[in-house]
């Protein structure tokens, strides 16, 4: 089968297609997919640059997104069979175990789920991880009625994943995006506030259109200087959830910041989600996206051999989510 090989953890120039790579053998509960489509993700580049907590032995195969078809399935699954055509939902591929940049990939038979209805195939390789992902940073706080809303990064994949999840139970949001291409497109899909990260009126904005009460939830994507700022403007118990670093590390700031509003701060780890409590949140995802129509935004389709203008696309920062076409 072809497959890209990442062959040392020396970034993505470590990458190599080989068309002669041996099929995946299958255990006893896995299932065997013929893959259709994959999508990227930056924890891809840091896991080829050794800056993920995983690492995995050589030669590896990237991907932790994807869609195919059932080709094979091992002797005692039950519910999947041959030619079923399924999506990766959330398990190890990409990460411990070879993943979806690969014409065949071999995974547990929990990890997979129908592919829903009305998407196409390039949205259901790219929807699963970065709804899970915005489900968990929007609910880990326990907020309960609906309230304010900060997205940063809001064009990326889990930032437009968490925009749709965040008003689905009815958030106001506000998203951070340096493009003023993008706006328009944004708030096409329920974005209320747009503001450059950069603007020195950020935080006066953000109190104006909040009427002072404060911001709920963070959904950070970026890390880097905004973190401070955004500290100011949250709400009485609202909660931080840092889902990326993009911007790199987090200057220092004032810790007496998180006292007298009981400010809150957790890491998004969508380990956290395997086989029921993974499904169990993906039928809660369905059902809020059904209530808006909302489908994952694919930005752009790249041939599989062009991987690497693929990943150069990624880093520019698409709106939503870069996908691979195996086939092509």
């Amino acid at each position: 089968m072809k497959a890209w090989l990442l062959e040392s953890f020396d970034g993505l120039d470590a990458l190599r297609l080989a068309d002669d790579v041996p099929r995946p053998s299958l255990a006893s509960d896995e299932v065997l997919v013929r893959m259709r489509y994959a999508a990227l993700n930056p924890a891809d580049r840091f896991l080829s640059e050794e800056l993920y907590p995983a690492t995995p032995p050589l030669p590896h195969v990237l991907g932790r997104d994807g869609c195919g078809i059932i080709e094979e399935v091992g002797s005692e699954v039950k519910t999947w069979r041959i030619g079923d055509p399924v999506a990766i939902l959330r398990g190890e591929a990409g990460v411990q175990r070879w993943g979806t940049l690969a014409e065949f990939l071999a995974v547990p038979q929990e990890v997979l789920v129908p592919i829903p209805l009305g998407w196409d195939q390039p949205q259901a390789a790219a929807g699963p991880l970065v709804y899970l992902t915005a489900h968990q940073a929007i609910n880990q706080w326990g907020l309960t009625e609906p309230g304010f809303v900060v997205i940063t990064g809001i064009s990326g994949g889990v930032g437009t994943a968490a925009l749709h999840v965040a008003k689905a139970y009815g958030h106001r949001v506000i998203g951070t995006t340096r493009s003023t291409a993008k706006r328009e497109k944004l708030r096409a899909q329920g974005a209320d506030l747009l503001l450059d990260p950069g603007d020195p009126h950020l935080k006066p904005a953000i109190k104006e259109f909040t009427e002072n009460r404060g911001v709920n939830i963070v959904v950070d994507t970026v890390g880097g200087g905004l973190f401070s700022t955004l500290l100011d403007v949250m709400a009485y118990k609202g909660g931080i959830s840092t889902v990326g670093a993009l911007g790199g590390t987090v200057p220092n700031f004032n810790t007496a910041k998180l006292i007298f509003k009981r400010t809150r701060i957790g890491g998004v780890y969508v380990n956290d989600y395997y086989g029921g409590p993974a499904q169990s949140a993906w039928r809660e995802i369905l059902a809020l996206l059904e209530k808006t129509g909302r489908k994952p935004l694919v930005d752009s389709i790249f041939p599989m051999r062009e991987l690497i203008k693929a990943f150069s696309h990624l880093a520019q920062g698409p709106l939503g989510k870069v996908v691979i076409n195996i086939t092509g």
